[in-house]
């Protein structure tokens, strides 16, 4: 399987990220940089590009847009889903990043691990809907899928 070399993204048109949600932002790009597994499947039977690739990650007209290029720029593949999908995982996310920030300044560990338990779950689950979403157009393992959705998260409102 292939992988990503490069991410943008394109929040422009946002408010800006909290410092917290901006940390998590730069620790997912890190780690995906680090260790990610994309794929482009053939299409129209044509075969995909084998990568490495670039990602710009963007929403334009109210759809998450994921642009693909090869290293050198040349574009690959352009896809757009949906938010609707996200929304509802992108909020809840957001809400309990709320909860375990403040946790971490004022709570007992054992309150702080219950959240964080909480708050993994809801990652995952986001994770696994940007799989579903993907599917047919990317080919992403659980890792690759869960700093991705970080990234979604970025650009989504809660």
């Amino acid at each position: 399987m292939t992988r990503l070399i490069r991410i943008d993204i394109d929040d422009s048109a946002l408010p800006p990220a909290t410092p917290e949600m901006e940390q998590e932002r730069r620790v997912a790009i890190f780690d995906l940089l680090e260790d990610n597994s994309f794929a482009l499947p053939g299409r129209e039977g044509m075969q995909a590009p084998p990568g490495p690739y670039a990602l710009h990650l963007a929403v334009r007209d109210g759809r998450l847009v994921f642009e693909i290029a090869t290293d050198g720029g040349d574009p690959v593949a352009e896809f757009h889903l949906a938010m609707g999908p996200f929304r509802q995982a992108v909020k809840d996310y957001s809400q309990i990043c709320g909860s375990y920030f403040e946790a971490v300044r004022k709570l007992p560990t054992a309150q702080i691990e219950a959240i964080d338990m909480a708050r993994r779950g809801i990652h995952n689950e986001g994770a696994r809907t940007l799989m579903e979403r993907l599917d047919g157009k990317a080919c992403v393992d659980i890792d690759t899928a869960r700093r991705l959705f970080t990234l979604v998260c970025a650009l989504v409102p809660g």
